[in-house]
């Protein structure tokens, strides 16, 4: 599985296709591998209480898929991310929950999906 992060108003906008912002301005969404979405949440999202958490299965996907290191300012250790070069099929997605972050705006469970 692969995960990616997304306001609940974003995702919403979605419903009948999801593409985010991303794969108009940069080509492809961003995701990340289930261990390192605490650490992507805290480095971008910190404080942000409408964050749902979209789990989706890689090999139900039609859009191409690569494994790629980080975009932006962190090279996060050279870990590889997955990018999704086209929109979230519909039909991949297996779950979506809330990631609740801490009182001091840090996330720290990941939950259960």
């Amino acid at each position: 599985m692969i995960c990616h992060l997304v306001s609940r108003s974003e995702w919403a906008a979605g419903a009948d296709g999801y593409r985010p912002a991303s794969l108009g301005d940069e080509g492809f969404i961003h995701f990340s591998a289930p261990e390192l979405v605490l650490e992507t949440a805290n480095l971008y999202y910190r404080g942000r209480t409408d964050l749902l958490l979209v789990v989706v299965d890689p090999q139900s996907l039609t859009a191409p898929l690569r494994w790629e290191p980080a975009a932006g300012p962190a090279d996060r250790g050279g870990a590889l991310f997955p990018h999704l070069y086209g929109p979230v099929d519909a039909a991949a997605v297996r779950a979506v929950v809330p990631l609740p972050c801490a009182p001091d705006g840090s996330f720290t469970a990941m939950p259960t999906f």
